[in-house]
């Protein structure tokens, strides 16, 4: 109940940086961290991009072998603090407060990015994408969402200036995963319901049909 609290308290006082209303629901976490996939035998590094109060961290930890790392990167400093004190003694895991540009990222196989890109502009959009794209090894999964509906709310409300960079923001969305999306899956059980994308640098990855299943999309959520 803290991390609600904490969670609506930051979402009424910055809701253009949450974004989200409401923290991520176990479906939805579970279909975030989908490629967080265990490898016997060798160390993976994961990032975290806007873990908020760690919803989804909690499904990516539970899944840490002993030589992984996890990488979170917050811009929330109250939401960072709560981080520290979940995980603070994990050595595994490390807290990085700010805007993920404002950060060197290493070199990651997977990376699960909770930020909310509707609120971006596109140039910033775009930026953060080539980041994060161009920190996954060969072979990498990015995975983020947007809820279902949200994209077409936007650009009925919008007018003037702000339906222009609305405009622009989405078209930067639809290239994107015009080019870098191996598969989409909706979750009908979250709050609201959410569409989660799974991207690659380059191609599909190896195991993008490992459940025979690939859905890709052009449309933003």
């Amino acid at each position: 109940m803290a991390e609600v609290t904490l969670f609506l308290r930051e979402y009424a006082r910055t809701r253009q940086d949450v974004g989200a209303i409401a923290p991520s629901g176990a479906r939805l976490g579970k279909a975030l961290t989908r490629y967080v996939i265990p490898s016997p035998g060798r160390s993976r590094a994961v990032l975290e991009v806007g873990p908020g109060t760690g919803a989804v961290t909690r499904h990516i930890a539970a899944s840490l072998g002993r030589l992984d790392t996890l990488d979170l990167v917050e811009a929330n400093p109250r939401f960072a603090t709560l981080l520290r004190g979940t995980y603070g003694r994990d050595p595994r895991l490390r807290v990085l407060t700010g805007l993920v540009q404002e950060h060197e990222l290493g070199v990651y196989d997977t990376i699960v990015c909770g930020l909310p890109f509707a609120n971006f502009d596109a140039r910033t959009t775009a930026d953060i994408f080539d980041r994060l794209l161009g920190s996954l090894r060969p072979g990498g999964t990015l995975s983020f969402f947007g809820y279902v509906g949200g994209a077409t709310v936007r650009r009925t409300l919008a007018a003037g200036a702000d339906r222009e960079r609305t405009l622009a923001g989405q078209g930067v969305m639809r290239n994107i995963l015009r080019r870098h999306a191996f598969r989409t899956e909706m979750v009908l059980g979250n709050l609201p319901p959410a569409r989660v994308h799974h991207l690659a640098p380059v191609g599909t990855p190896a195991h993008a049909g490992r459940d025979g299943s690939c859905t890709c999309r052009d449309a933003p959520s």
